[in-house]
């Protein structure tokens, strides 16, 4: 990578991956029991110590971004301030929202002057991410060991902690990468084959967390979860251009579904145990795979 490929993918990266980090913590941190207190302060230490990560990108990436990033609506959408006063006030765990009122000011400049200095700051922003993400990838895991032992009690979904163990993991592999200034040398349909199955857990949560008598909101995102679920059979035979033209019209189809139930969850008009964030969270990680499916060049 050139100087200002490498600032720029690992700015981008960063402020998506960063704030998707802490908001699992914030998930795990409110969906644990008050018995597992230990457990509850180290997820509520991980989400600040990304915070703090996520605060100094953001400063850092003014100016330095892609504008097409700005636009894709996958750092924040309009609704995450709000979402996050709301889920918040709601839970009593802190959510640092100023960070969020920086990330609605930034810009993008295109004769911008990527120098050394800022390489130098960005790597190490890299390599202290990379650090504190083995940290997360470890709890995670040994809360999942021990949900499936029946050693504590989490109101998420086991299924739910493995999604969020793969993105984690997904993050570490970019990471890395960018240590040796390179990407993840991940085949299209691979990559595909990633975020549609996202895209199908998202679907079966949704439908697992709305409550029974929102029937047709209900019936949708099964229906999503079909649609995902069988995409994701086709990535294997991997047909490239036909499975991201189908992708895309997919994806695009459960963002707009995602930014109804989020205006509507923030709205208090739909029956539910989804906080607000957490829609809001999904809905930015289908802006974030439209803007991927948008750049692949077949």
């Amino acid at each position: 990578m050139s100087r200002k490929e490498f600032i720029q993918v690992s700015l981008e990266a960063n402020l998506f991956f960063q704030r998707i980090m802490k908001e699992h913590l914030f998930f795990i941190e409110t969906n644990l029991q008050p018995v597992d207190d230990g457990f509850i302060a180290e997820a509520n230490i991980l989400k600040k110590s990304f915070e703090d990560l996520l605060g100094e990108t953001v400063v850092f990436a003014n100016c330095a971004i892609r504008e097409n990033i700005l636009k894709s609506n996958e750092l924040v959408t309009s609704y995450t301030l709000n979402a996050e006063k709301i889920t918040s006030k709601l839970t009593g765990a802190s959510i640092n929202t100023n960070i969020t009122e920086a990330e609605y000011d930034l810009k993008a400049k295109p004769n911008f002057d990527y120098t050394e200095w800022l390489e130098t700051k960005i790597h190490d922003i890299n390599c202290r991410s990379l650090n504190l993400l083995e940290e997360v990838i470890e709890f995670k895991e040994k809360l999942l060991d021990l949900f499936l032992d029946c050693d504590i009690y989490v109101s998420l979904y086991p299924e739910m902690l493995g999604h969020l163990i793969a993105e984690a993991k997904l993050y570490y592999n970019i990471l890395k990468a960018l240590a040796k200034k390179t990407l993840p040398e991940m085949p299209v349909c691979d990559e595909l084959r990633f975020w549609n199955h996202v895209m199908e857990d998202h679907a079966e949560f949704i439908d697992g967390m709305l409550d029974p008598s929102e029937k047709d909101l209900k019936k949708k995102a099964e229906e999503f979860a079909k649609t995902f679920e069988k995409l994701v059979e086709e990535s294997i035979k991997c047909h490239e251009k036909d499975l991201v033209e189908k992708s895309k019209a997919a994806t695009e189809e459960i963002r707009d579904f995602k930014k109804s139930a989020t205006e509507g969850l923030l709205n208090c008009q739909i029956k539910s145990i989804i906080p607000p964030l957490l829609a809001d969270h999904v809905l930015r990680e289908a802006n974030h795979y439209l803007r991927i499916l948008k750049e692949i060049k077949i």
